[in-house]
């Protein structure tokens, strides 16, 4: 299916509630796509394809990235990484701390999980401010890893997280707004 096609799909799926978490944002829901057998399935091909041949296993950060990962590594056999929330993995960590709006909150994956030097593409659903990404990349290149590019179902325009993450690595996403 060409982009466009999986653009067109997606969006078709996709549920926008205005006022959601609170007034003023409007939410860009993807669970009705998750819902959705060929529209999942396309948005994880979709997410993959533009780096095929360029990374050795997915970072799917927690929690809507397991599923993306999940899927997009089953249609193109990688491994998948999991990027945690604190205090939710058993074994040695190594942890990222970064900014909220208010307060902190950090990510972490095991130690030692992939050979050095691994490809790893790091796959979310969204990409707002930038923060989680960032943390997620960060953590990635302090485990001895490298980042292959950041793909995202979704990009806020208006929050501008590119410019946080400025020119360290490609990014993709396949909806804007």
């Amino acid at each position: 299916m060409h982009e466009s096609e999986v653009r067109a799909l997606v969006e078709s799926k996709l549920a926008t509630i205005p006022d959601f978490p609170e007034p003023g944002v409007v939410f860009r829901d993807l669970t009705p796509v998750f819902a959705d057998g060929p529209a999942f399935h396309a948005l994880a091909e979709a997410l993959t394809t533009p780096f095929a041949g360029r990374f050795d296993v997915l970072a799917g950060v927690e929690a809507r990235g397991f599923l993306l990962a999940g899927a997009a590594s089953a249609l193109c056999g990688a491994g998948v990484l999991p990027v945690r929330k604190a205090g939710k993995l058993p074994r040695a960590v190594i942890r990222e701390e970064y900014a909220l709006e208010y307060g902190t909150a950090a990510l972490e994956v095991h130690e030692g999980e992939l050979p050095p030097g691994s490809r790893v593409l790091i796959v979310d659903d969204v990409l707002a401010t930038g923060g989680t990404v960032d943390a997620a990349a960060r953590l990635v290149e302090r485990a001895g890893w490298r980042v292959a590019g950041i793909s995202v179902a979704i990009e806020l325009e208006a929050l501008d997280g590119r410019a946080r993450l400025g020119d360290r690595y490609e990014i993709r996403s396949l909806l804007q707004f």
